[in-house]
């Protein structure tokens, strides 16, 4: 049978691997099998790690470096089709895929997505490439003609790939854990659940509890909007702080102070806190909006980090899914026009709640995977129109 999927991650945050893995866990419980690989641990000479250090100290301490190479390798109209990084991941790949012998490679990393398409291109990979989207801004180096379709999170996404590079794209469903999805179109928890998280946290009953996202690598300029909501005296900060322990206690120290808030770490009882917030913050627009939407959580996005972070922000707010605010008064303004029971909270999570309804994207996935060799793999469903 042709039953197993080479899912090609990357570990830059945290984002990529838990996509990577709840797509894996989905085909097997379908009945594939799947493997997860990590494509910088594919790059030869511990390229990759330095890659990492690279990237992570550059977030957290010049984020403007990043901001000009994103400007000048991922969207510029002169920038290289493809990353410099290509021909050695693609190689590495290689080596990856004669291991596992894979039915189907699915990445879901923009240079995991070269590296496929590179080998598919020159005839060096026989089995189908699908590239699973993971942000709704799409830059030059997520597609390469070599592909065989790509996955998107909404139409405008799915149009945008298939005029770049003339492969079919279709809408897919947000990956997400069951943990959230369970709790989708804004189910509400008892007055005691909710007691009981606010108090795991150090907050008050009644505190309008507003999560603030800066990552697992806890990047960005949540500690101005955290003082920013702290002193509006509407609402209670909770930033998620990630791995980055020394801002955990830096702001900890802050929102002390304030009497308002707090400052966790990595948390693995996030649908448990999103189902008790009024609303998320965020400034990436990574996996924790998806599980924002599925959970039922407004998302406002602020203070976006730069390059990918940026434009993916400001495309979910054109698809209507998220609020972009760009000053600090249109982040109260749009945090108070929030409020349960009017039109634009309820209109907000809808939109987004309704990006569920799409198909979900093992599904477009298990027809590659589920047949017996010599026969022909039928298209799931037609391009998004």
């Amino acid at each position: 049978m042709r039953d197993k999927a080479l899912i090609v991650s990357a570990s830059m945050g945290a984002g990529h691997d838990a996509v990577a893995a709840e797509l894996a866990r989905r085909l097997t419980a379908a009945g594939a099998r799947a493997e997860v690989v990590d494509v910088l641990a594919l790059l030869p000479l511990r390229l990759g790690a330095l890659l990492r250090w690279w990237y992570r100290g550059v977030m957290l301490r010049a984020p403007w470096l990043y901001a000009l190479v994103y400007r000048v390798f991922f969207v510029s109209r002169r920038a290289p089709s493809t990353s410099p990084l290509t021909v050695v991941a693609a190689a590495g790949l290689a080596r990856a895929v004669r291991r596992a012998r894979p039915s189907l490679v699915v990445p879901v990393f923009h240079v995991a997505a070269q590296a496929a398409g590179h080998l598919r291109a020159r005839g060096r990979l026989a089995v189908p490439s699908v590239v699973v989207l993971t942000d709704f801004a799409v830059h030059r180096l997520w597609l390469h003609p070599g592909n065989d379709r790509y996955l998107c999170p909404d139409t405008a996404t799915a149009l945008a790939v298939t005029a770049a590079v003339g492969r079919p794209a279709f809408r897919c469903a947000p990956i997400v854990r069951p943990g959230f999805a369970a709790r989708g179109a804004g189910a509400k928890r008892g007055a005691g659940a909710a007691a009981d998280v606010r108090a795991r946290i150090g907050l008050r009953d009644g505190d309008r509890i507003v999560l603030v996202c800066a990552g697992s690598w806890g990047v960005g300029g949540v500690a101005a909007t955290a003082r920013l909501l702290a002193r509006s005296g509407r609402y209670a900060p909770v930033v998620l702080c990630g791995r980055n322990e020394r801002l955990r206690r830096r702001l900890g120290r802050m929102l002390a102070g304030a009497g308002a808030g707090a400052a966790l770490g990595w948390r693995d009882d996030l649908a448990d806190l999103l189902a008790s917030a009024y609303a998320l913050v965020d400034n990436a627009g990574g996996v924790t909006c998806r599980e924002a939407f599925a959970a039922g959580v407004p998302v406002v996005t602020y203070r976006p980090i730069p390059g990918h972070g940026r434009d993916g922000v400001l495309a979910m707010a054109r698809a209507g899914v998220s609020v972009h605010a760009r000053r600090r008064a249109d982040l109260l303004r749009a945090l108070d026009r929030l409020e349960p029971g009017l039109p634009g909270r309820a209109a907000l999570t809808a939109r987004a709640g309704a990006l569920f309804t799409s198909a979900p994207a093992e599904s477009l996935l298990l027809p590659d995977l589920l047949l017996l060799p010599g026969d022909a793999v039928p298209r799931p469903c037609e391009p998004a129109p």
